[in-house]
């Protein structure tokens, strides 16, 4: 039996990310981007994780201390990288979709808005 990521629900996670005490990542593919992203949020796509990780190798060096927070599409893809972020030594959290980001009121913006 797998167990379920660790999920945490974005409503309660909003003030944290203003705060800068989480990192919220979208890992969704690049062209999935463009139909929007949470504000705020670091692309780093689920593909790039499997493969040779050239955003994710630096990203995680760089933020080895930090509580990271994920969400794809629905939650499955973001709850896939949590467990292995989690095997990996991370705190991390799965925060289901952006459709979950947006009804919890966090803003959906366009990916060159974000960045």
């Amino acid at each position: 039996m797998i167990t379920p990521a660790p999920r945490l629900d974005p409503s309660s996670c909003c003030e944290r990310v203003r705060r800068g005490e989480v990192i919220l990542i979208d890992v969704r593919e690049p062209n999935e981007w463009a139909n929007g992203v949470a504000e705020g949020a670091v692309l780093l796509s689920l593909s790039d994780f499997n493969g040779g990780r050239t955003d994710w190798k630096p990203f995680l060096e760089a933020n080895r201390g930090r509580e990271l927070l994920t969400y794809c599409a629905a939650g499955a893809r973001s709850g896939t990288i949590t467990h292995a972020l989690i095997a990996e030594g991370f705190k991390c959290c799965n925060t289901g979709g952006l459709g979950d980001w947006a009804a919890a009121g966090w803003k959906i913006v366009p990916p060159s808005a974000k960045r």
